[in-house]
């Protein structure tokens, strides 16, 4: 990749990460003057500078569903949030049976798998 095209692929991302931070901000900041500062999952208060580690989960998983009653967020701290996202994962994980998850890929795209193709020797 040239320099020029490094360099806007930078300025692509920082601007997608900015806008993507503002989002977050209008509807975090709706959330925390709607809610009572207490995550939904294990009830643990945040106040003061641990008030960063509550975050919003959107319950349907769209973050563009932001309705202005709150109706689609619930207030939960980083790890509640973490094991919600990845309770899906888990769940599909404990009903495969074992044949099946070695067959299986583990993620939706895995970017390595071809990589030892490009390792064996041509004929």
């Amino acid at each position: 990749m040239a320099d020029s095209e490094a360099k806007q692929c930078d300025i692509i991302v920082a601007e997608m990460r900015k806008e993507d931070q503002i989002r977050q901000a209008g509807y975090r900041e709706q959330a925390l003057k709607l809610f009572p500062h207490v995550c939904g999952r294990c009830t643990r208060e945040f106040e003061g500078k641990k008030l960063r580690e509550l975050t919003v989960h959107h319950r349907d998983y769209n973050h563009d569903n932001n309705p202005p009653d709150g109706s689609n967020w619930e207030l939960l701290c980083l790890y509640c949030h973490d094991h919600e996202h990845t309770r899906g994962v888990q769940e599909q994980r404990s009903t495969d049976d074992s044949s099946d998850r070695q067959n299986k890929p583990s993620l939706a795209h895995s970017p390595f798998a071809a990589l030892g193709d490009r390792f064996k020797p041509s004929e």
